[in-house]
């Protein structure tokens, strides 16, 4: 009888948290605030030009089409081209750049892990004080600069710039990873007769992998969307890169905007995909750098 009786005290003793609802309120206002946006840019894309100017608005057209995807992806209209163009300039500058700043990042940040040298700590965060600073803060002298280099209107201007403004992160990130590998693995490999690079190549590279896919999916993605550097270095519409050249859907006397949506929409692909592919390599790299084991 006593049993019976305490099973319903229990009941009555579970309280409800106000602030955990309020939590999950407050998450869901989050995701509301981010996801309405995206859905509207993709219904709007599948709209034709008169269906996305109606007042009042409908969320889910009546006559959905795919006809501003197929203009955008056709290589041999005029629109297809240019977007086309557009969107292999961004990968590829995006892909030089991740791939640069890794190759110089990885010893980079190893150095400041492994060695002890006059001025280490000074050097080290030097290096961050770029990011102190606004981006455009350093516009105009990195014109000038890539002016007198004969840079501008290539895509070298981009990439150096996009280098000088990702490597600060980029060390940072995978010194933190370095310091939680142990020095003892690389230590019983040099014993084993390993020269310090093939210890560094087989040993520490393998196990900082996460901590290199997080590097380069920060320097992809702050690549891919960078628009003020790469609307003041280029001019010529052959080597203008995705976030300048969808502005062309903006003209003096209309928008297309199903055009620009649609443009917007398969920009965003390549990042989506990237992050959704390699995601737990993400979270692995920021969950075990953070935390000094």
């Amino acid at each position: 009888m006593s049993m019976v009786s305490a099973a319903p005290s229990r009941r009555r003793r579970v309280k409800i948290d106000p602030w955990r609802w309020v939590g999950r309120f407050f998450l869901l206002f989050l995701l509301t605030f981010t996801v309405l946006p995206m859905l509207w840019m993709v219904l709007t894309s599948i709209k034709s030009q008169f269906a996305a100017m109606q007042y009042p608005p409908q969320w889910w057209p009546a006559e959905p089409t795919l006809q501003n995807y197929a203009k955008l992806l056709d290589p041999n209209g005029s629109t297809g081209q240019e977007f086309l163009r557009y969107f292999w300039n961004s990968f590829y500058v995006s892909m030089v750049t991740t791939i640069l700043g890794v190759i110089v990042a990885v010893p980079a940040a190893y150095a400041f892990s492994r060695f002890t040298f006059p001025g280490r700590t000074f050097l080290f965060f030097s290096v961050l004080l770029r990011n102190m600073f606004p981006s455009v803060v350093f516009l105009m002298p990195l014109f000038l600069l890539m002016r007198w280099m004969g840079l501008v209107n290539t895509h070298g201007s981009l990439i150096l710039t996009y280098l000088t403004f990702g490597l600060p992160l980029s060390i940072w990130l995978l010194k933190g990873f370095f310091d939680n590998i142990p020095i003892q693995l690389e230590q019983a490999a040099r014993i084993d007769g390993a020269t310090r690079f093939q210890a560094f190549f087989f040993i520490v590279m393998p196990l900082s992998t996460p901590g290199i896919i997080a590097t380069s999916i920060f320097s992809f993605i702050g690549a891919w969307n960078e628009y003020v550097y790469a609307y003041t270095f280029l001019s010529k519409q052959d080597s203008m890169t995705l976030p300048v050249g969808i502005q062309r859907f903006f003209t003096e006397f209309a928008t297309d905007w199903p055009g620009l949506m649609a443009a917007t929409f398969l920009m965003s692909v390549p990042v989506v995909v990237l992050f959704l592919v390699l995601q737990k390599y993400f979270v692995r790299a920021l969950t075990e750098g953070a935390v000094k084991h």
